[in-house]
This record gives structure tokens, C-alpha cells and sequence, in this order.
């Protein structure tokens, strides 16, 4: 099994590749239940045009392909430096990930506690268990970096 920090660890490594780009350094991994990391990936709605292509959407897709199960990722751990809004808290619970553990709050459209609390709905036939605020002082700092330069310099 792979600990919680070390994951987050890891989504902060995937979100570094963001840099240099237009999109918002956001990194997920998604780690079997053996704790093998099974696939990473960064914002890259810029990138690719695709209002969808959070980190978590790209990371969840292709953990799928890679997973063997087609689409449940029963048992499997969503690592995200930020906490997922309400369309990855949407996929992540129907994917039917075990847990998701993320490092910074968002207050604003957070959908794992803090705006809403998607992934824990009793409605819902699947919810992970959820921790969040892992790593948050190092996640936060990829954010005020990136938004920071942003406002520094609008062009890019």
C-alpha cells in the first residue's frame, strides 16, 4: 500500500509537469490496491481544448485502460493535489474508487467537503473514503506559483 503523503507526493510530482504551460498545475495518480501506480496526469484543459481534461478525468481514463476491469477502479486510491470538483467527484464515485485522499481545500468549487460533498451523497450506491489536507502548505504553494507569474505577467 502506498501512504497517503507519499501519494499526494506523487500528484505533486504529476501537477510539475504542468509547468510551462497554460493550465493550472493540478496532479492526480491513481494507485492500484497494491499501491502500484497505475496512471498520472495534469490539468491540460488548455492543452487540449477540453473543458474535461482535469487532472483527475486523465488520470481516472487511463487507470481504467491500465487497470484491467474496464471502467471500476474497485479498490484503487485517487491521489489529487487539489480537492476534485463536482464533475471528478462524479467520476471518481463512479468509477467506484476506494478512496481519494487530495492536499488543498478549495473552497469555491470543492466537491469533497467544502462547497459540496459529492463523493459522500447517501444517495449515491458507492462513497470512498475521503482524506484531504495532505501536503495542503505544499500543494497551495504550486497554486500561488502558477497564479502568481499569471498576474505578474497576463501574456503568459
Amino acid at each position: 500500500m502506498v501512504s497517503d503523503e507519499a501519494a499526494v507526493r506523487a500528484a505533486i510530482a504529476a501537477a510539475r509537469a504542468a509547468r510551462g504551460t497554460a493550465d493550472v498545475p493540478i496532479g492526480a495518480v491513481v494507485f492500484a490496491p497494491d499501491g502500484a501506480p497505475l496512471a498520472s496526469a495534469h490539468n491540460a484543459r488548455e492543452e487540449l481544448a477540453d473543458p474535461t481534461a482535469h487532472a483527475e478525468v486523465l488520470a481516472l481514463r487511463a487507470a481504467a485502460r491500465a487497470y484491467g476491469d474496464g471502467w471500476r477502479l474497485e479498490g484503487c486510491t485517487l491521489a489529487v493535489t487539489v480537492e476534485p470538483c463536482t464533475m471528478c467527484a462524479g467520476a471518481l464515485v463512479l468509477a467506484r474508487v476506494a478512496k481519494v485522499v487530495f492536499g488543498v481545500w478549495e473552497p469555491r468549487t470543492g466537491a469533497v467537503g467544502s462547497l459540496w460533498d459529492v463523493v459522500r451523497d447517501r444517495r449515491l450506491n458507492h462513497r470512498p473514503e475521503v482524506r484531504g489536507g495532505m501536503l495542503a502548505d505544499e500543494c497551495a504553494a504550486l497554486l500561488a506559483e502558477f497564479f502568481g507569474s499569471h498576474r505578474a505577467n497576463p501574456e503568459g
